[in-house]
Order: C-alpha cells, then structure tokens, then sequence
C-alpha cells in the first residue's frame, strides 16, 4: 500500500479557507431558517447561533494548535492516537465519521427538495412513506444523480474538488449577501422581527442543539494536512477565521429572513430563505435566484464531507483501525479511491429515507460530532500537561483555558441530546446512533490486520 506521502501537496491557503467555509455554510441556511425564527424567535435564533458559534470557536482553537502539532491526514485520529491512545483514537474517528456521513446524506436528501420548490409536481413512481413522508422515485433519483456526480469529482483529484469548492462558495455567497441588502434596503420591515424570543430558554436551546451540525466544518482542515502547501501556523489562523466567518453568516441570513418575512409567512412557508429573498426583491425570479445560492451550498458541504470523511477512513485503514481496502491511494488521482466510493454509495441510497431524514441526519450526526469534539478537547488538555514544551506552531493561548472551556461546553451540549432534554433525540435518531456504534463496536475490538507500511498499529503507545 502507498504510504500518506503519497498524496499530492496541492492546496493553498485560499483553497482550505474556502473548504472549511464551504463546508459550515452548507444548505441548512436555506431550508432551516424559518424553523429557527419560528422556534426562537428572530433574536432568540440570533443568540443561539452565537452561543453555538463560541463554543466551536473555542473547539476550533484545540483543533487548530492539535493540527500543528499532528499534522498528519485523518486530523482527530491522530490527536487522540497520539495522546490516549489507538482505543479513544478509534471511537474520535468514528464519530467524526457518522457526523460526516450524516451531512453527506443530509445533502442528497436536501437537493432534490430543492429541485422540488422549483418543479413542484415533478413527483412519479411512488416507493413508499416513511415518517408520514411519501417517497417517489423521481424525487429520490435527484439526490442520487447529484451524488453519483460529486463522488466522481473527488475521486478525480482533491485540487478538482477544491476548484468546484471556491466557485460554488463565491456564487452562493454573493447570493446570500443579496438577500441581506435585499431585506436592509429593499423590501424587508423591521416589524417583521416580531416576536423577538419564542419559548425563551427552551426556544434558545431547540435551536442552539442544532448549531454543531451547522458548524461542522472547520474540522475538515486537519484531515487534509499532508495536501497543504502552506506553513503550519497559518492553518490555526484559517480554522479560526473560517469558524467566525460562518457565524457571521448564519447571523446575517437569519436577520435578513425575520426582516421580510413575519411569522404568519414562516408558517406556510416551504423553504423561508428562498421566499424571504422572493419578499426582499417583490419578484418570485429572486426566490429562484437564492435557490442557485442553495444548490451551491449543498454541493459545497457535499463535497468538503467526502473529502473529510474519507481522509479519516484512510488514516483508520493505515493502522488497521478498518480493512486495508479502505487505505488504497489511486495511483493516479492520488484520492482515497475507495473510502470515497463507499461514502458516495451511501449517500447515493439517503434520498430514499423521503425528507425527514433530513432532521434524522441533523441530530444523529450532532451527537456524534460533539462527542468528537469532547473528547478532542481531553486530548488538548492532555498534551498541555503531558507535554508543556513540545513545539506548538500555532498556540492556543498560554494555560489551559481554551481547552478547559471546549470541554466544559461540549459537555453541556452532550446532555442536552439525552432523554429528557427538550432537544433530545427521536426514535429514528437513535436508531441511527445506535446501529452506528454497534458496527463500530465489532471494529473496535477485531483483531487489526497487520499494520501497513508506515503505520503504528503495533506501537499503541502514548507520548510521555
């Protein structure tokens, strides 16, 4: 098998911005903001965006001093191998993976529920109902479409995935900021903020459950290293500047939603970005216009999840973690072929779970990427201590603050996930979780294959 070295140093700074960016803004912003408005209220969306959003800026400080220090492809995989263990960095990975998953899946059931705003009877070959949710075969094969042409684009060559990344983001973002002069100058009315919190503490929380979701990202970066060309203390500035950036957003879009669309008009609404820039500009063509923005955005968030996702998957198979399969190089492409393929197969068969999968994915994919983030904020406190002098190209801070914080809060955000909460999961949800972990389960404790070239399956040890 090639060792990582193998893979092409091909991305620049712009390129892991715009990734990491792409990645966060996604499609949620479209189809979610009315849900948000109506569940919080205008400002109450707003703070809940802002809570999630410190709370990853925080997580993103850990990942950004961790991936200077392990700069190796499969990022968390290696943070937590490196300090706790092959066991921890087992269960780290494999929750970044259902997190991953679950948004690859997410956008292959979210564009053909675009396609359906714009042809709305478009509908034929009915297959089944699923949460009370008839599925059709046209409607499905959208989704399928668009992911058998996404994952061919990443198995082509990550620089080709990152080409489409930047056009698409500077497409949606122009679109996006349409929408937010469209609502300032246009047509949008401050009254339409009205009410500004819903359900107080518990409005704030339904929502701000849904933000590390939202967010997920910035942790792409630390998966594709060994694919930078760029020095290793500017990849902690990007991951910073990339976690604020998209806060900044999903500010900014539930602002100019909740200014030109009241809650009489979310209610009935479809897809509220889309009628709120329709509203802003007094013609449905605008509507159609966001619409491109949204298209854009899921395939942005499509694509950097592949990437990440399988970068993970390579790093498990490097160490026997999974089967060697998984770790194959195209000789060509210099892609994690493979690992692509089986997360591009999956997401190909999502849109047959009808559109509440998309609230499934969401939450079962939550959970799991707060997990990942707890347990790399151990590893960040971990290191601190273990190994105060080790050098650190971008430092996060001089004590253990920033890690202290990142764990502290994703924790409280574990909890609210439980049975109980008011945001807790669904049946559905943990249908997922569960069958998830119980194949995770049957790798963890398999006797590894033999460890590849290169790889560490056979030096489990820790640093110290």
């Amino acid at each position: 098998m090639e060792k990582q070295q193998d893979f092409n140093k091909v991305l620049s700074r712009v390129d892991v911005l715009v990734l990491a960016f792409g990645a966060m803004i996604g499609w949620g912003w479209v189809v979610l903001s009315g849900d948000w408005i109506l569940k919080a209220g205008s400002i109450g969306s707003i703070v809940a965006f802002l809570l999630g959003g410190i709370l990853v800026i925080f997580v993103g400080l850990t990942y950004a001093e961790m991936t200077t220090v392990f700069p190796k492809t499969g990022g968390a995989y290696h943070f937590l191998k490196e300090t706790l263990g092959i066991k921890a960095a087992f269960i780290v990975a494999w929750a970044l993976l259902l997190g991953y998953i679950s948004v690859v899946a997410f956008e292959a059931v979210a564009l053909p529920t675009v396609v359906q705003y714009i042809f709305p009877n478009y509908q034929a070959g009915y297959l089944w109902t699923l949460g009370g949710w008839d599925v059709y075969f046209s409607w499905a094969a959208i989704g399928m479409v668009g992911s058998i042409i996404v994952t061919i684009i990443n198995w082509m060559g990550v620089k080709q995935a990152a080409f489409l990344q930047i056009v698409l983001t500077l497409l949606l973002t122009a679109i996006g900021l349409m929408l937010v002069f469209g609502s300032t100058f246009g047509g949008g009315e401050i009254q339409n903020m009205d009410p500004l919190f819903v359900g107080g503490t518990a409005g704030v929380m339904a929502v701000m459950i849904m933000t590390p979701f939202l967010f997920v990202g910035f942790d792409v970066i630390p998966q594709v290293a060994e694919e930078m060309n760029i020095p290793m203390k500017a990849i902690g500035k990007i991951i910073v500047l990339s976690v604020s950036f998209a806060v900044l957003w999903y500010v900014l879009i539930i602002y100019g939603v909740s200014l030109s669309l009241g809650p009489a008009e979310l209610k009935v609404s479809s897809l509220a970005t889309a009628d709120a820039m329709g509203a802003a500009f007094g013609s449905p063509l605008f509507a159609k216009i966001l619409i491109l923005g949204g298209i854009a955005g899921i395939l942005t968030s499509w694509n950097a999840f592949i990437i990440g996702g399988s970068r993970i998957m390579y790093a498990m198979a490097q160490d026997g973690a999974l089967p060697a399969w998984f770790g194959k190089i195209h000789p060509k492409h210099k892609t994690p072929a493979n690992a692509i393929l089986v997360i591009g197969l999956l997401s190909t068969f999502s849109p047959l779970l009808g559109r509440p999968a998309l609230v499934w994915f969401v939450d079962a994919g939550g959970l799991a990427i707060v997990l990942a983030y707890f347990m790399v904020s151990i590893s960040f406190i971990w290191l601190r201590k273990r190994q105060p002098e080790l050098e650190r190209p971008f430092k996060a801070g001089n004590s253990n603050t920033i890690g202290w914080l990142s764990l502290i809060l994703t924790a409280g955000f574990i909890v609210l996930y439980m049975p109980g909460m008011p945001s807790a999961l669904t049946g559905p949800e943990w249908i997922i979780t569960l069958a998830w972990w119980a194949v995770g389960i049957y790798f963890l404790f398999k006797k590894p294959s033999s460890a590849q070239p290169g790889s560490s399956t056979n030096k489990m040890n820790k640093i110290g």
